[in-house]
C-alpha cells in the first residue's frame, strides 16, 4: 500500500496537476484583452484622441508579442523563473498606469504610458510561454487539445477579471487597471512552482481521453455560465450580494478541474492493462527513435507527387518497401545515401532554420492578415460600442472573451479531429475560420442588423481559434525542440497587422469621420475634449478592408495545406 507522503509526492509530480495549474495561470494572463475596457477610461481621463489611444493599443500589442526572451529563457532556466519575471513586469507596468490615471502621480507623457503598457503586457508572454512549453512537453501526443484549452483560458481571462472588478464595487472606473495589475500577480505567484516538465510522456493512461472530455465539459459549462451572468447583468440591475454569489460560482468552476488529478492519484490506481499499455508505448517510442532519419528523408524525396492521391495505408506500404530497398542497396554498396543539409518538415528546427522555410513564412503572413484584423476589432471594440450608442462596453468585451475562449478550445478539438481521423493538414482549419471572419466583417461593413453582436461572437471565436491551430501546426511541422522561440515569433504577427490596420487605417478613418461630423454639427470642442464619432460609418469602411484581408489570408493558408499534405499523411496516416 502506498503511503500518504508518497501519494502526495506523486500528486505534485502529476502532469494533470501541472496542466490544471497552467490553466489557472492562463485564466488571468490574457491581460491584453482588457484593453477594450481600459482604453475608454484612459481616453476620458487623459483627454486623448483616437489616434493616441490607438498608439497605446499598438504598444500593448507589441508588448504582447515580443516573447523572444521568454522563449529563450525556457531552455536555460526553470519555468517558475520565467513566470516570476512576467509577474514583475505586469505588476510594475500596469501599476504605474493605474497611479497615473488615478492622478496619484503627475500626468506622464504619452510615450511613457506606451512604455508602461508595453512592459506590463509583455509579462503576458512569459505566462503564455511557461504554460504552453510545459503543456506540450507533458502531453506530446495531445498537442491540439492542450494548446486549445490553455489558450482558451487566456482568452477567457478578460471576462473573469471584469467579473472580479464588478464584485469589489470600486469607487472609480480607473480601478479596473488596478485589478489588471494585482490580480495576475496574486494568482501566478501562488502556483508558479507547480508548472514544470514532469516527464509527462511516461504518465500516459487509457483514461486520458476521459479526462480531456471532462475538461471540455467544464469549459463548456464555464462559458455558458459566464454568458448567462453577462446577459443577466445586462437585463437586470443586480445588487452587490447577487454579484458576489455569481462570481463565487465562477471561481468554483475555474477551480473545478483540480478534481481530475485528485481522482487519478488518490482514487484511481493504475491497472495492469494500463501498465502494459505504457510499456508497449515506450517500446514503440524506442523503436521509432532507432529508425534512421536519413532513410525517411530519402524516401520522401523519392516519393512522386502523383502518390499523394493514394490511400494512406498504400502510401505507407510503398514507403516501407522503398525504404527496405534503399537499406539493402546501401548495404551492398550500390547506392550512396545523401547526407541531409538540414531538418525536414516534421523534424526539429531552430528558429533560424524555420525562417527560411516557405511554409513557416506563409503561416506567419496568413496570421498577420487574419489575426491582425481580429486584434484590430478587439482593440477598437470599446469605441465601436460607443459609436453605436452603447453606454457599457464591458459587456461586449466580456462577450468577445467568452467566444475567444470557445474558439480556442473548439479550434484545438476540431483541428485535432482533422489530423487524427483524416490525416489532413491542420492549417485547413485556419483557412475555414478566416472565411467566416471575412463574412462577419463584410456584414458589419454593410450595416446589417445586430452587426455588433455578430462581430463580437465571430471575431472572438475565430481569432481565438487561430491561437489553438497555429502553435499545434508549428510544433508538428517544425518540432518541439525550439517550440518556445517558434511560438513567440509567430505571435509577432498580431501586432504587425494591428500596427497598420488599427494604428493607421481604423484610427485614421475614425478621426476623419469624427471631424466631418463635428464640422457638420458646428459644435466647437471644449479644452481637452476628444473627437467622437457616432454611427456605423465610423468603422464600416475599416471592416470592409479587413474582410478583404481575411480572404487573402485564406489563400495563404490553403497554400500551406497543399504543400504539407504528404507531411501530415506521414505523421498521422497510419493512425486510426
Amino acid at each position: 500500500m502506498i503511503s500518504i507522503p508518497e501519494k502526495a509526492k506523486t500528486f505534485v509530480n502529476n502532469r494533470w496537476l501541472v496542466f490544471v495549474a497552467s490553466m489557472w495561470v492562463q485564466s488571468c494572463s490574457g491581460i491584453g484583452y482588457m484593453y477594450g475596457s481600459i482604453s475608454p477610461v484612459i481616453k476620458s481621463t487623459m483627454g486623448y484622441n483616437q489616434r493616441q489611444i490607438a498608439l497605446l493599443g499598438v504598444a500593448k500589442d507589441i508588448g504582447d508579442a515580443i516573447g523572444f526572451i521568454a522563449g529563450s529563457l525556457c531552455e536555460v532556466v526553470p519555468i517558475w523563473v520565467v513566470l516570476f519575471i512576467g509577474v514583475a513586469q505586469n505588476f510594475f507596468g500596469y501599476g504605474l498606469v493605474w497611479l497615473t490615471v488615478n492622478q496619484t502621480l503627475p500626468q506622464l507623457p504619452l510615450w511613457v504610458l506606451c512604455v508602461c503598457i508595453f512592459v506590463g503586457t509583455n509579462g503576458e508572454t512569459y505566462f503564455n510561454t511557461g504554460a504552453l512549453v510545459s503543456g506540450v512537453q507533458n502531453f506530446p501526443k495531445s498537442r491540439g487539445p492542450v494548446v486549445g484549452i490553455l489558450k482558451g483560458f487566456a482568452g477567457l481571462s478578460g471576462a473573469i477579471l471584469t467579473q472580479v472588478y464588478t464584485v469589489f464595487n470600486f469607487p472609480d472606473e480607473a480601478s479596473i487597471i488596478f485589478v489588471v495589475a494585482v490580480g495576475p500577480t496574486i494568482v501566478i505567484t501562488a502556483v508558479m512552482f507547480l508548472i514544470r516538465p514532469v516527464g509527462g510522456h511516461r504518465q500516459t493512461r487509457q483514461s486520458d481521453n476521459t479526462s480531456f472530455l471532462a475538461l471540455y465539459g467544464v469549459c463548456l459549462i464555464l462559458a455558458a455560465y459566464l454568458l448567462a451572468v453577462l446577459i443577466l447583468q445586462d437585463l437586470v440591475d443586480l445588487n452587490q450580494t447577487t454579484l458576489t454569489i455569481l462570481t463565487s460560482g465562477l471561481v468554483i468552476l475555474v477551480l473545478l478541474p483540480v478534481v481530475i488529478p485528485v481522482i487519478l492519484v488518490f482514487f484511481s490506481p493504475k491497472s495492469d492493462s494500463e501498465e502494459s499499455l505504457l510499456n508497449e508505448e515506450e517500446k514503440q517510442l524506442v523503436i521509432n527513435d532507432e529508425k534512421p532519419e536519413v532513410i525517411f528523408s530519402e524516401v520522401e524525396d523519392e516519393t512522386s507527387s502523383g502518390v499523394d492521391s493514394l490511400p494512406s495505408e498504400e502510401l505507407e506500404k510503398r514507403k516501407s518497401h522503398l525504404q527496405a530497398r534503399l537499406v539493402q542497396a546501401a548495404a551492398d554498396g550500390a547506392v550512396k545515401v545523401k547526407k541531409k543539409k538540414g531538418p525536414r518538415r516534421g523534424e526539429d528546427f531552430t528558429l533560424m532554420q524555420a525562417l527560411v522555410k516557405a511554409d513557416f513564412l506563409l503561416m506567419f503572413f496568413s496570421l498577420v492578415l487574419a489575426s491582425g484584423s481580429g486584434l484590430t476589432v478587439i482593440d477598437n471594440l470599446g469605441q465601436m460600442c460607443q459609436s453605436l450608442g452603447y453606454e457599457n462596453p464591458h459587456i461586449f468585451v466580456s462577450m468577445i472573451s467568452i467566444w475567444n475562449f470557445l474558439g480556442r478550445v473548439g479550434g484545438g478539438y476540431f483541428s485535432e479531429l482533422i489530423v487524427r481521423k483524416y490525416a489532413y493538414p491542420r492549417p485547413v482549419a485556419m483557412a475555414a475560420v478566416q472565411i467566416v471572419m471575412a463574412c462577419s466583417l463584410f456584414y458589419y461593413a454593410v450595416s446589417g442588423p445586430g452587426a455588433i453582436y455578430i462581430v463580437s461572437v465571430v471575431m472572438g471565436s475565430c481569432y481565438g481559434a487561430h491561437w489553438a491551430i497555429v502553435p499545434s501546426a508549428a510544433s508538428e511541422l517544425f518540432g518541439l525542440k525550439s517550440f518556445g522561440a517558434l511560438y513567440n515569433f509567430l505571435t509577432l504577427a498580431s501586432p504587425a497587422g494591428s500596427l497598420v490596420f488599427s494604428g493607421v487605417i481604423a484610427s485614421g478613418i475614425y478621426d476623419y469621420e469624427a471631424k466631418i461630423q463635428n464640422a457638420t454639427n458646428r459644435n466647437p470642442l471644449a479644452d481637452g475634449e476628444a473627437l467622437t464619432c457616432y454611427g456605423t460609418i465610423c468603422y464600416s469602411i475599416t471592416c470592409g478592408i479587413l474582410s478583404v484581408l481575411c480572404l487573402m489570408a485564406c489563400v495563404l493558408s490553403m497554400t500551406v495545406v497543399y504543400r504539407t499534405k504528404r507531411v501530415y499523411a506521414a505523421l498521422y496516416g497510419t493512425r486510426s
